[in-house]
């Protein structure tokens, strides 16, 4: 997941406006839910939820696409090649898990700003391999051998306690500041993903592994995380970890196996490139102290090719390319390790 300005594209015509489409979806949807509220206090079965439409718009999916690239808003997959896409609501419309009181986030059903493309795996609840806290290798991931927990975001949205919007208010887009969600969001200018996730790209063997990136001053020795699931409990993550990095990696699935798979090699791509531009550098420094004209006239072609080499590294980091979060971690780690000074 990486940073995404919501602003970089226009907003959908049918979303913006007091008399367009979305605001007059979401009239209606506003008093749906009063006489629903009203049948249930009165005693009568709760009706099922508002049936919105609005967000399925094909401009809403055409400026999804052009804003993510055409990626999932959470793992950075290019949707088209594995399923359709997902129009997701971030903050759920229809419910809310483990809330039965709550109505949805019926008044965000068909804002702009609540929409992102997903891939079905990050949206919907499925069973996924995942690894444990003893998984040390993609060989020990595909060892497990069969889907062990539900993972997918579909109605999950946990808040810290006390801070639900539950939107019966005159102004519940004001009551929505309020909140304090857990679950991440690529296009929230106040929680950048990269403040709360990290990659394992320090692993002597590449690993595509995604954690809850430790606080500044956590201790080195401080145990791991080892809850998995969608149903992971907050209180149970240790303090020196990014609590929303935690709850955000198991809700979506980030660490399913196909995902880690990807990344992995993703990662021995790098790594590949990184051993080539060193072994060329190596050779060209030799080679400028030759006394042959001939080795000294290949230093052009092989700095030409070091250039090359990094040009690549470069371009999969750009924002179009699938996993460049973790590119971009991976390459400045490689670029302080080349800066860092030598010990004396």
């Amino acid at each position: 997941m990486r940073r995404v300005d919501r602003n970089s594209v226009p907003v959908p015509k049918s979303f913006s406006g007091p008399e367009s489409a979305a605001a007059r979806e979401r009239s209606k949807a506003k008093a749906y839910i009063q006489a629903a509220k009203e049948t249930v206090e009165q005693g009568g079965k709760r009706p099922k939820a508002y049936g919105f439409s609005i967000y399925k718009d094909e401009a809403c999916r055409l400026a999804l696409e052009a804003l993510f690239h055409g990626k999932c808003a959470y793992c950075e997959t290019y949707y088209a090649s594995q399923g359709p896409v997902d129009i997701e609501h971030y903050r759920p419309k229809g419910g809310v898990e483990d809330d039965p009181d709550h109505w949805g986030y019926w008044w965000l059903a068909a804002d702009w700003k609540n929409l992102l493309p997903s891939c079905i795996d990050c949206n919907r609840r499925r069973y996924q391999v995942l690894p444990t806290p003893d998984t040390a290798s993609l060989i020990d991931l595909r060892a497990l051998g069969r889907p062990i927990w539900q993972t997918g975001k579909e109605n999950a949205f946990p808040v810290k306690e006390g801070t639900r919007a539950f939107g019966l208010g005159d102004d519940p887009d004001t009551e929505v500041l309020t909140e304090k969600p857990y679950l991440l969001n690529p296009c929230d200018s106040d929680a950048d993903p990269a403040q709360h996730l990290e990659f394992l790209v320090d692993s002597p063997v590449p690993f595509g592994l995604i954690l809850p990136r430790r606080l500044d001053d956590a201790h080195p020795d401080a145990p791991t995380l080892s809850t998995t699931g969608a149903n992971i409990n907050p209180a149970e993550i240790p303090s020196h970890l990014s609590a929303r990095g935690a709850v955000s990696i198991q809700v979506y699935g980030l660490n399913r196996l196909g995902l880690v798979q990807a990344r992995t090699r993703v990662l021995r791509q790098l790594e590949a490139l990184r051993i080539m531009i060193a072994e060329a550098d190596t050779l060209a420094r030799k080679l400028e102290k030759s006394r042959s004209t001939a080795a000294r006239d290949a230093v052009p072609v092989l700095d030409g090719l070091i250039d090359r080499l990094v040009e690549e590294i470069r371009r999969m980091g750009e924002a179009d390319q699938p996993f460049s979060a973790m590119v971009d971690q991976w390459t400045k780690r490689w670029l302080h390790h080349l800066t860092a000074p030598t010990p004396a």
